[in-house]
């Protein structure tokens, strides 16, 4: 695996690559997350896998500003033009779903299709001022993040180990990325050309998600989203990745498989 930096426009950009021949998968992880939110569902999968630190998370830089979702999707695009992908899927969850809603719209040369996991509506959903208050709060403390995680984003019990990820890189996270995500983005309106998605999409979402919940994902994005495709996996939450990266990553597969003549 190779580890690096690709510089934007206005951040510098972690990204792991694990440089396998062949078609990749661009992974984009949640609000509070980072590319170790995706190594689970990595290590089941034999194609060539690119993840990426969201500016303000993880090993990324983190600029004052920058924080809309189509500053996100730039950065991916950059990553992806640096590397010279030039045949891939994109696979964001929850946050990096929104990005790659966004960023599949423009119909970028190579993409061959998107798997959106537990992800943000482009066209948003009504959210109480309260829950967003309480999403500026959430990753303040290690209390507070354990809170979040427990009540809010997992049903399926997480390992010792990977509720310690999670704490560290939900603390971890830049003060603006923080506020930005509540404040700003999660309320951005981006679906104006969601039409213009040209490629085969998979909407996964685990079947007791609070934050996604399945009927939101069958109505604002499977169904506004031109040749999608809902898939509902049984007793899992919001942290697809991390609570069932097996089935996850069996979905991956399948998906692209169906559609391509890859062969890992």
């Amino acid at each position: 695996m190779t580890d690096s930096h690709i510089i934007t426009d206005t951040a510098s950009v972690h990204v792991e690559d694990t440089g396998r021949a062949g078609p990749a998968l661009v992974f984009l992880h949640y609000w509070g997350g980072s590319v170790r939110t995706w190594y689970p569902v990595i290590e089941c999968l034999t194609a060539r896998c690119v993840a990426l630190d969201h500016r303000g998370w993880g090993r990324s830089s983190a600029p004052e500003t920058g924080y809309t979702t189509a500053d996100l999707a730039g950065d991916a695009q950059a990553v992806i033009t640096a590397l010279e992908l030039d045949d891939y899927v994109l696979v964001g969850h929850s946050m990096g779903g929104k990005v790659a809603q966004l960023l599949a719209t423009r119909r970028p040369a190579g993409l061959r299709g998107a798997v959106l996991v537990a992800p943000a509506p482009a066209k948003p959903v009504p959210i109480p001022d309260g829950v967003r208050a309480q999403m500026a709060t959430a990753y303040e403390s290690r209390e507070s993040v354990l809170a979040t995680l427990d009540v809010v984003l997992s049903h399926a019990p997480l390992s010792d180990a990977l509720r310690e990820q999670v704490v560290e890189d939900s603390l971890a996270g830049a003060s603006a990325a923080k506020r930005e995500w509540p404040a700003r983005t999660i309320l951005e309106d981006v679906s104006a050309d969601l039409a213009r998605i040209d490629v085969p999409v998979l909407v996964v979402v685990g079947e007791h998600d609070r934050v996604e919940p399945v009927e939101v994902m069958r109505g604002n994005v499977a169904g506004v989203i031109p040749s999608a495709r809902l898939d509902v996996v049984p007793g899992a939450g919001h942290l697809l990745p991390l609570e069932r990266p097996e089935q996850l990553a069996a979905r991956i597969d399948t998906f692209c498989k169906e559609f391509t003549s890859w062969h890992w």
